[in-house]
């Protein structure tokens, strides 16, 4: 585990303004995406929790969204140099580094997670613990919004992102993940974004239990 936090932190660093240039404003370009993230907030603010992680944030532009949007927002993520970036760009907000696996809320504290495409480079076999701790940071009725590459077959599929390694999904293996750590998947959106990889996009909202 240790080798892979290593490289997808190096990985990271060493793309900070080429990534933040070509995503600051990404979400204005992906209206499914935009929906969803929108809906999210929405629900969040009806648990009248409105404390909210957005876990691998990189350079903050979606913490800056879901603060506008209303909610309590503060990113983490593995890259200190994203860290830095979202600093110096969002100096209202609050961000901090920390692997998803291991983060720095107390139990049952927050009202949201988001992880945007933030999971993709997690091995299989390491990703219940991931998603086990998205859930333990979770108040009951709380929500994650988890959006990752998705897959037709049954089995996840290595590919060569442009940063580093990742992984795409099969929609219903996935769920079933977010069951097993205690999470009830109850909205999913797919959509073709005609990418050259030719895998869809894939959102699932769940709440805790």
């Amino acid at each position: 585990m240790a080798e892979h936090h290593d490289e997808t932190r190096t990985a990271y660093d060493g793309v900070v303004d080429l990534y933040a240039s070509m995503f600051a404003d990404r979400l204005e370009t992906r209206p499914f995406a935009r929906a969803m993230v929108g809906t999210f907030a929405e629900l969040v603010r009806g648990t009248g929790n409105l404390r909210t992680a957005d876990v691998g944030c990189g350079p903050g532009h979606l913490t800056a969204v879901l603060h506008d949007l209303g909610l309590d927002a503060f990113g983490l993520d593995l890259s200190p140099g994203m860290v830095g970036h979202a600093r110096r760009t969002h100096p209202q907000l609050w961000f901090g580094e920390a692997r998803m696996e291991a983060l720095p809320v107390g139990d049952r504290a927050l009202g949201g997670v988001l992880a945007h495409y933030s999971t993709i480079h997690t091995p299989p076999a390491q990703l219940p613990a991931l998603l086990a701790e998205q859930a333990r940071v979770l108040a009951p009725g709380g929500l994650l919004l988890v959006s990752f590459f998705a897959t037709d077959g049954p089995e996840p599929v290595r590919f060569d992102h442009k940063v580093t390694p990742a992984y795409s999904w099969p929609v219903d293996r996935f769920a079933e993940l977010l069951a097993g750590a205690g999470l009830a998947p109850f909205a999913r959106l797919l959509h073709d974004p005609a990418s050259e990889r030719g895998f869809l996009d894939a959102h699932l909202l769940a709440s805790l239990q």
